[in-house]
């Protein structure tokens, strides 16, 4: 079954990403070929040709955005990674292993997973290997980097099910565009506000849980410990803040026409980008885009695919090219602590012992 999963899904990736492509592709097309002019360019290229026109379209997209735009953009960067490593330093806190490592040793781990996940996939890190690389150099062990790995990941999907929650009970109609990529989100704005509802129970209900204190649930020698209050609280704010900044890139990079809102994009931004976590695609390529147009209709297809193009610029691959060194000099460090102990044992081994010292 291992082995059927292996290969399961990246096929489900795969197909999820050649689908999402071909779609978005075709709406490009249609609407570069709004214009009569490259209309007629269209009929005469071939599939290269094309490219290069639609490419220069969205290429022109992307010169309109306002310099206020791209600054903002990159404060909601700024604003979505802060949130990402208070998420490692709330779950440090659940350890209670929160002394002695600083706020700039959490951010930098913090901000190295999240740059390498967000761009080679959930199932390739999952936040762990990073994350067990530094915090077990910092004293945890391996079963309190997973706990904390776990922890971060529901506070991910907690934020999720909670803005989710809002925008449900606010704008129950966004999932009815969705009807168009699967007949599981054809539902009326009633079921809708009903399934936000829903969520915002859960959420709710998982505080009670940590305001009663449940006690911890014990499988064998392993104990999970509910989260308490002081956690939860830091949950509340970290996780929407975390999401909130995320979408800001896209919105701020939207154009003022046709814009529907802060609130339908950050719907938009919630459901496209779980998709594209759910089908494992890196970085959502291809179904991010599926959905935002789905959800906005309004918006030109290249001006959504120009603020997406800034949200990966801005979320995913600059922090990706200054992960890369910062990963280097990590291991560096690493490497020369080894051969410092290696060289110290191997002198303490050849040492001679207070004995051979008396006879001598």
């Amino acid at each position: 079954m291992k082995r059927v999963l292996d290969f399961f899904w990246p096929t489900v990736g795969l197909v999820a990403v050649v689908w999402s492509v071909r779609l978005l592709y075709h709406k490009l097309l249609l609407e570069a070929a709004a214009d009569e002019r490259v209309r007629h360019l269209l009929e005469d290229g071939g599939l290269w040709s094309d490219i290069k026109i639609v490419a220069s379209v969205i290429g022109h997209k992307l010169a309109i955005i306002p310099p206020q735009g791209y600054v903002l953009a990159g404060l909601s960067t700024l604003v979505a990674y802060a949130a990402l490593a208070w998420y490692d330093r709330i779950s440090l806190i659940h350890l209670k292993r929160d002394k002695g490592i600083s706020w700039l040793y959490v951010a930098v781990c913090s901000f190295v997973t999240y740059a390498l996940s967000h761009n080679i996939g959930v199932t390739v890190f999952s936040g762990g290997m990073v994350r067990y690389r530094a915090y077990t150099a910092k004293g945890l062990s391996a079963g309190e980097v997973a706990v904390l790995v776990a922890l971060c990941s529901y506070t991910f999907a907690f934020g999720t099910l909670l803005l989710l929650a809002l925008v449900l009970i606010g704008e129950p109609q966004i999932l009815a565009p969705l009807g168009s990529i699967s007949s599981y989100f054809a539902v009326s704005e009633s079921v809708a506000r009903g399934i936000g509802f829903a969520l915002l129970g859960f959420c709710l209900l998982y505080t009670l849980g940590s305001w009663l204190r449940f006690p911890p649930l014990r499988f064998r020698s392993f104990e999970l410990v509910y989260p308490r209050l002081n956690v939860v609280a830091r949950q509340y704010i970290a996780a929407p803040l975390e999401l909130i900044g995320a979408a800001g890139i896209i919105y701020f990079a939207l154009p003022a026409e046709g814009n529907p809102g802060f609130f339908i994009v950050l719907g938009a931004f919630l459901l496209s980008f779980s998709a594209g976590l759910l089908s494992q695609v890196p970085g959502g390529v291809g179904v991010m885009e599926a959905v935002f147009l789905a959800i906005m209709p309004g918006m030109p297809a290249t001006s959504v695919f120009a603020a997406l193009l800034v949200w990966r610029l801005f979320y995913l691959i600059i922090p990706l090219a200054m992960s890369i060194p910062v990963i280097l000099f990590f291991e560096r460090g690493q490497l020369a602590q080894a051969r410092s102990r290696a060289n110290a044992a191997d002198i303490a081994a050849h040492a001679p012992s207070k004995t051979e010292k008396t006879v001598l």
